[in-house]
C-alpha cells in the first residue's frame, strides 16, 4: 500500500490470480485495485480500488466508490434486499435513530478520509485542480446527503472490508449467508 496509505485490515494484496478472476467478476479488466478481502474459498469478495481509476490514453477517470462488492452470488443476493425495498427502508431507520444516524454519518467520514488518504499530494493536486470535488466532499458510494442510503453493495463492502459502517452491518445481518454455500460456488466457473 505504501508510505502513509490506510490500513487495509483483512484486506491483502491482489496476487495474479485475484486480477483473472476480477475481471471475470467484473465481466472486464479491473483497473485500479489495491487489495481484496477474500472469501472463505479464497476468491475476491470485496475489492478496495484507487479513487482514480487508470484510463488507458486518457486522465485518470475518478470514481468515489473505493470499496467495491465483487463477490457474484453476494451481488445478487443484495440486489434482492435493494428490490424488496430494503434502501428506502434504511433511509427510514435512519431519519427515526439519532444513534444510528451518528455512527451512519462516522462512517461516511471515515470512508471520505480514507479516499484522501489512498490519493498521492499530487493526486490530490490534480483533483482539485479538475473539479472533482465528489471525491473530497462526498462519502460511501458518493453520497454527499448523509441522510440518504445508495447502493447497498457499496455499504456491504466497506463493512466487510472490516470498516465500521452501520448499514453494510444491517445488509450483512438480512443476508442468509455471507459467501456462496459449497455447491454454487459461482467464481469456481471462472474461465
Amino acid at each position: 500500500m505504501g508510505p502513509g496509505r490506510p490500513d487495509p485490515g483483512p484486506l491483502r494484496p491482489p496476487t495474479p490470480e485475484d486480477l483473472r478472476v476480477l475481471a471475470w467478476q467484473l465481466g472486464r479488466p479491473p483497473r485500479g485495485v489495491l487489495a481484496v478481502r477474500p472469501c472463505p474459498y479464497g476468491f475476491p469478495q470485496v475489492v478496495l480500488n484507487h479513487p482514480l481509476l487508470p484510463a488507458e490514453g486518457a486522465d485518470p477517470e475518478p470514481m468515489p466508490t473505493i470499496f467495491w462488492l465483487s463477490c457474484p452470488f453476494l451481488v445478487a443476493e443484495v440486489s434482492k434486499l435493494e428490490s424488496a425495498g430494503a434502501v428506502r427502508r434504511y433511509e427510514r431507520r435512519i431519519a427515526e435513530d439519532a444513534t444510528l444516524a451518528q455512527a451512519y454519518a462516522r462512517a461516511h467520514a471515515a470512508y471520505r478520509a480514507e479516499r484522501l488518504a489512498l490519493l498521492s499530494p499530487a493526486e490530490l493536486a490534480w483533483v482539485q485542480e479538475k473539479g472533482y470535488t465528489g471525491l473530497l466532499t462526498t462519502g460511501i458510494a458518493g453520497i454527499a446527503n448523509f441522510r440518504r442510503v445508495k447502493c447497498l453493495h457499496a455499504h456491504l463492502a466497506h463493512f466487510l472490508a472490516g470498516r465500521e459502517n452501520p448499514v453494510g452491518e444491517g445488509v450483512a445481518a438480512e443476508l442468509p449467508r455471507l459467501f456462496c454455500p459449497p455447491e454454487r460456488v459461482l467464481c469456481a466457473q471462472r474461465p
